[in-house]
């Protein structure tokens, strides 16, 4: 084995073995690989469309976001089971799969075509950043106008017609540069303070609305738990469902983040030794309790995103839109602390918002990474070829987010975007999982019957609001756009 692999954290040399915890307390210690995903997942789709589908129609939707954040948890654990008992991350597991191919399995080339939508959620993650670090800063961008005045006068009214624009770019460079400067141990500690400290401001909130004036009642939740859709959200809540929880993105990395982690270097390369499938058993009970340690972070948080929309800017009749979005927002908190949580939230915001553009950065520049190496069109056969390449990309992606920011300036409108399409590639991603949960899984690791239940529970219930939505929208959007009988 070269020096190179034994750093290699998706190789499995022997002396990477490691025996499991053997209690809840050290199993907690060996968590992280669901916090990042959390750190994803607790963004652009909480703090920007959660709130506003809060603030458009109230707790309609409550059962949606709850449903959402649990269901799909039985897919993530099902992928990172796999990926422990194979040693091979979601892309290499995917291209082994049957079908048609051209260099690369069909199934990789759909995580591609979801890429390229998604994107589009790191640009709402950049704009949201700038307007907040505008709003909490105003004369921040006035005095950079005067400044570059007298070298561009041009340049200078383009500040001032767009005073978010000159963080947004702040924003971008700054999360190149804290990419660039550490690996998997510095993104796991990031994440897990700035979402541990969002999620307990945001639930603290929300426990203090009764004493705001903004009381939340036994029937706003009987409201929440009618199962029935509003026609006119049926698009909004078909991307929220896309976006919230564990989206189709945070499913494709999460086996990546569990390589990175150690887990299937701790178990080892699979073999017959009754020693393997022990360990194997031990850390996949370790990856559980990180699957749902992390589903109870995110889904409080989402919730209490969802309640605060749903009170303060609802009962306000205020739906946060594109330039405004943040600065409405921030309304929420101030009925419950008073004025100064206006500036509060506005950096609250900042690292909500950052934080999801640093991790989801850093999980398509890895996936990126690996399609490439798949389908041949680089040689990422080495420890070192891969990790310039994952930087080349960490420079790529939040540049490229910037760019589309400038482009479309509607942060809500872009992670919509990007739910909507994360949405449609769930069946995709369930389907594949419930195939290798079958045919590539090693039988010693089969999960209990419930499991499988829930697997499929999860695959048929995400198939059929798929399904439904789809058809919505093209009975809605597409099929009036080609008759020409509405919008």
């Amino acid at each position: 084995m070269s020096e190179a692999s034994q750093y290699d954290p998706y190789a499995m040399p022997p002396d990477g073995i490691q025996e499991p915890p053997a209690s809840l307390w050290a199993a907690l210690f060996k968590i992280g690989p669901g916090i990042i995903l959390a750190g994803s997942i607790v963004g652009s789709g909480e703090l920007l469309l959660t709130t506003s589908l809060g603030a458009e129609y109230g707790f309609a939707f409550l059962w949606l976001i709850l449903f959402s954040c649990v269901v799909k948890v039985f897919v993530q654990i099902e992928l990172g089971r796999c990926a422990i008992s194979s040693g091979k991350p979601t892309l290499g597991a995917l291209n082994e799969l049957p079908g048609p191919r051209w260099r690369v399995n069909w199934q990789v080339w759909w995580w591609l075509f979801m890429l390229l939508f998604t994107v589009s959620q790191l640009g709402a993650m950049v704009g949201g950043v700038g307007q907040a670090l505008h709003l909490a800063l105003p004369a921040g961008a006035e005095r950079l106008a005067n400044a570059v005045a007298p070298l561009s006068a041009s340049l200078a009214d383009g500040i001032r017609s767009h005073p978010e624009h000159p963080w947004a770019v702040l924003t971008a460079l700054a999360a190149v540069v804290l990419l660039l400067a550490g690996g998997y141990k510095s993104i796991e500690k990031i994440t897990t303070v700035l979402v541990v400290g969002v999620t307990l401001v945001t639930v603290v909130c929300v426990a203090a609305l009764p004493g705001s004036g903004y009381p939340v009642t036994i029937g706003d939740l009987r409201s929440g738990f009618t199962l029935l859709l509003p026609a006119a959200g049926i698009a909004a809540a078909f991307g929220t469902f896309g976006i919230t929880g564990v989206g189709a993105s945070e499913l494709y990395s999460y086996p990546y983040w569990c390589l990175e982690k150690g887990y299937a270097r701790f178990v080892g390369q699979c073999s017959d030794d009754p020693a393997w499938e022990r360990r194997a058993k031990g850390w996949l009970r370790v990856m559980y309790l990180d699957a749902w340690v992390s589903m109870l972070v995110f889904t409080a948080a989402t919730v209490a995103f969802y309640v605060l929309g749903a009170t303060v800017l609802h009962r306000q009749g205020l739906v946060p839109k594109k330039t405004e979005m943040i600065a409405t927002l921030a309304e929420m908190y101030v009925p419950t602390f008073g004025d100064w949580t206006r500036f509060a939230f506005l950096l609250g915001a900042w690292a909500v918002l950052f934080k999801t553009l640093y991790v989801a950065s850093a999980s398509h520049s890895r996936l990126t990474t690996d399609f490439l190496s798949l389908a041949n069109f680089v040689n990422v056969h080495s420890a070192d070829r891969r990790r310039i390449w994952i930087r080349r990309f960490c420079v790529f992606y939040p540049l490229f987010a910037l760019l589309l920011y400038f482009t479309f300036r509607d942060p809500r409108l872009m992670v919509i975007m990007g739910g909507f399409v994360q949405a449609a590639t769930l069946p995709v991603i369930s389907a594949a999982t419930i195939y290798m949960r079958y045919r590539r899984l090693d039988p010693r690791l089969a999960p209990s019957r419930i499991t499988d239940i829930c697997l499929w529970l999860a695959f048929i219930s995400i198939t059929i609001v798929a399904g439904y939505a789809i058809w919505d929208w093209a009975m809605h959007k597409l099929l009036p756009a080609f008759t020409g009988s509405g919008g």
